[in-house]
């Protein structure tokens, strides 16, 4: 896998700091719809819808490559993944994949890796082409998100209907061991500390994260957030993590030298902001209303909201492109 730095796992992720392979890219936000069946494509410089797309049935996730050169829309019950080229803005014509709910990629960019909930099931694939290259039954429901250990050899994905999290043997494809966390815990996304030392997991139904040692698999703490915890997401100085809390409509700072909240940005009004991503310059956290039909603009100096945008229904995993880094590790963009 490409070599990184032991001390700061995102310290391609800097401010602007875009790769040759996405200089000349146009910046938009890239919304699934999964109610409407849609993409809405954002303007971030006017915080405008300017496009609106039909994709496949019940879009969950857009997701770019390991490459960086497409973005993949998961259209869970379409059952297929819509390519789009981010240069020119061209959708393309969908490849079948059974059960994409959401979609990630082996660090060494080797195997793109779709998380098959229904199916239980990570099914490992040719990254360009989709051909199946294995499959992993797994023993849990609701395998979803997903993240990977500073040199890539394993990764700790979460089961979000069972309360469980797997550790998988990145190479072999073979399961290294389960945890179930307490009863009616619910977790969904993953995401390991800049330095390697901890792993964090937002729950749901217990309202915040869980703390991890990766290396030996074992839960080592919880910090509470607010209700519905739900996407991880690291500033551009890899000092601050922040976490969107569905039910109740705001976003937890957490810092990550203390590995303590440092502050709480409510959003006005109703709202359910879900996942997203950082803009490009890291002034900015785009967030999806999942159950308002909108997307959130939040200010990252200060916490508030700069825009809240209009969108088809049930808008989920939103895509800001492009991002500073190397290559991508899949979900809404992880980049590395």
């Amino acid at each position: 896998m490409p070599e990184y730095n032991p001390e700061d796992l995102y310290a391609a992720d800097r401010p602007n700091q875009l790769s040759d392979a996405v200089k000349g890219m146009p910046s938009y936000v890239y919304v699934p719809n999964s109610n409407s069946d849609t993409v809405s494509v954002i303007d971030p410089a006017t915080y405008k819808v300017v496009r609106t797309v039909p994709v496949g049935h019940q879009p969950q996730h857009v997701v770019p490559s390991w490459d960086l050169q497409t973005l993949w829309v998961n259209n869970d019950l379409g059952n297929s993944l819509t390519p789009i080229n981010p240069r020119t803005g061209a959708f393309g014509k969908p490849v079948p994949v059974n059960d994409p709910y959401n979609l990630y990629f082996t660090p060494d960019g080797k195997s793109a890796m779709v998380m098959a909930e229904a199916n239980r099931q990570i099914v490992f694939r040719d990254p360009h082409t989709m051909a199946i290259q294995d499959i992993l039954p797994v023993p849990c429901a609701g395998v979803n998100h997903a993240d990977f250990s500073p040199d890539g050899t394993y990764f700790i994905a979460s089961c979000e209907f069972s309360g469980q999290l797997l550790k998988v043997d990145t190479a072999a494809h073979k399961l290294l061991g389960v945890i179930t966390l307490k009863s009616g815990a619910m977790p969904q996304d993953v995401k390991i500390a800049p330095d390697g030392s901890v792993w964090y997991v937002a729950d749901m139904a217990t309202n915040g994260l869980w703390t991890l040692d990766g290396d030996n698999f074992k839960v080592t703490g919880f910090i509470h957030t607010g209700l519905g915890a739900h996407g991880l997401y690291v500033s551009r100085d890899s000092k601050s993590l922040y976490v969107s809390n569905r039910g109740e409509g705001s976003v937890s700072v957490l810092d990550f030298a203390t590995r303590s909240v440092k502050a709480l940005w409510r959003i006005p009004g109703k709202a359910s902001p879900d996942m997203g991503g950082v803009s490009a310059d890291g002034t900015v956290l785009w967030l999806a209303g999942r159950y308002n039909a909108e997307v959130y603009a939040i200010s990252t100096i200060d916490g508030h909201l700069i825009a809240r945008i209009p969108v088809g229904s049930g808008p989920h995993g939103l895509c800001v492109y492009p991002q500073p880094g190397r290559y991508s590790l899949g979900h809404t963009g992880i980049f590395r």
